[in-house]
């Protein structure tokens, strides 16, 4: 394996890299980097978390001159990466300043006008990008460093049209660089339309399979909340991510849960940019120890330490089951991925079979207490009066409240609420889970 000295890396960026001290180049830097100093396009198969913006970094930071426009645009397919992205830019950058913008949608646009003037790296969204394409108020004609991260996905959530509108404002003397998880039929289209004899890089998956257990359960359709309330008391490890198909599950699992003792957080594409941002912030600091969330906004994220993978909801596109276990199991580290099958999953479950090689064990079901619900008003919806006027939360004056046994509410350490991995000692007889909505 080569150094990172050996890769052309200029001395600015070099310094960077040991006051990190990072040892050792990934296989995607190794491979990439040298082949992008050379200025070929480049289509590469790599991972989020395995260092790619490095591998594109490189290059980019070492030849984009301030004061000169636009040189480089990165287009990732969400908010969140595209701040990932450039945080590192900015890392890598140190010693060599670049005037580095993010822009994307769910903020306010005057920071962004001011900041266009003097950008030399956009990394953004193509949705917000068009926009400021129809509005003038970016300029890409002196583009000479077009990236495409995670091109995969940002055609998968429909951005195929979009980025061919943005990459036709780009001048066609340019350097390409594409990375993508899968190569899918649009990935090809893209290359054969806007590259130029493109290089194929390919790293083995970052994901190692010897270190993933995969493992489902069959549960009745009201059991399935109470039967991950289980499993998270149970499995021991470090981070957790839960993965639901909606918005909607997303906030009824998150909030359950933290009436349940864990410390969850949610993150989906309804909350305002500045609540994701902080809830990022947060689970990257451990404050909390279960993320739940959609794919739309975890993807992209590269987040240390996560030792289990929950499917709550099954995906319905085969492919992001791949995306969604590729949280775990990174570098080295042991991780282990449970898929909670009701009868609604069970098409979804056998198309990532089918369309996958996996290999996903039975467990079989294990005695679970039952977890008593509570449900916001936004969450009953229309279902309200099915069971006899809808469930109602305890009152201030009338029944304990949930959570609460005999005299004091169950605390974990330090008296604080209960932590993942952490076993329930309470004894009381079991609630019952009652949802206006089965499924859960």
């Amino acid at each position: 394996m080569k150094s990172f000295q050996e890769l052309g890396i200029i001395p600015q960026i070099l310094k960077v890299i040991e006051e990190q001290k990072f040892e050792m180049p990934t296989e995607i830097q190794e491979k990439a980097i040298p082949v992008a100093i050379q200025g070929h396009d480049i289509i590469a198969s790599s991972a989020t978390g395995s260092g790619k913006t490095l591998a594109f970094g490189a290059k980019i930071i070492a030849h984009a001159e301030p004061g000169r426009g636009i040189q480089a645009l990165v287009m990732t397919p969400t908010r969140e990466l595209a701040e990932q992205v450039a945080q590192n830019m900015k890392l890598f950058s140190k010693y060599k300043q670049q005037n580095i913008l993010t822009v994307y949608g769910g903020v306010a646009m005057n920071p962004q006008f001011h900041g266009l003037r003097t950008a030399t790296i956009v990394v953004g969204t193509p949705g917000r990008i068009l926009d400021h394409i129809s509005r003038k108020t970016i300029d890409l004609k002196h583009v000479r460093f077009l990236v495409l991260d995670e091109a995969d996905r940002m055609f998968d959530m429909g951005f195929i049209h979009d980025v061919e509108q943005i990459i036709r404002q780009c001048p066609t003397d340019r350097q390409t660089l594409l990375f993508s998880a899968t190569i899918s039929s649009e990935v090809v289209h893209v290359a054969r339309n806007y590259m130029k004899e493109p290089a194929r890089i390919s790293v083995e998956t970052y994901v190692d399979p010897s270190k993933l257990a995969q493992v489902y359960y069959e549960v009745p359709d009201n059991m399935k909340f109470s039967l991950l309330v289980h499993l998270l008391k149970n499995e021991k490890g470090g981070l957790a991510m839960v993965f639901c198909n909606t918005q909607k599950t997303t906030d009824f699992v998150s909030n359950n849960l933290r009436k349940s003792g864990f410390e969850a957080l949610a993150i989906h594409g309804a909350f305002s940019q500045a609540k994701r941002t902080s809830t990022m912030e947060k689970f990257h600091a451990q404050k909390f120890d279960v993320l739940v969330c959609t794919d739309v906004a975890s993807r992209g994220l590269d987040i240390k330490g996560v030792t289990h993978v929950y499917n709550y909801d099954i995906p319905k596109e085969s492919n992001q089951y791949i995306h969604r276990i590729g949280r775990t199991a990174r570098a080295g580290e042991m991780g282990k991925a449970i898929n909670i099958l009701s009868d609604r999953d069970h098409d979804n479950f056998s198309r990532v079979l089918r369309d996958n090689d996996v290999k996903v064990k039975k467990e079989l079901l294990p005695q679970v207490e039952k977890v008593f619900i509570q449900w916001r008003e936004e969450e009953r919806g229309s279902s309200r009066g099915r069971f006899g006027g809808g469930f109602r939360g305890p009152s201030r004056s009338g029944p304990r409240k949930f959570g609460q046994s005999g005299p004091r509410q169950e605390s974990g350490r330090h008296g604080g609420p209960k932590r993942f991995g952490q076993r329930s000692q309470r004894s009381a007889s079991p609630a019952f889970e009652k949802s206006p909505n089965a499924y859960y």
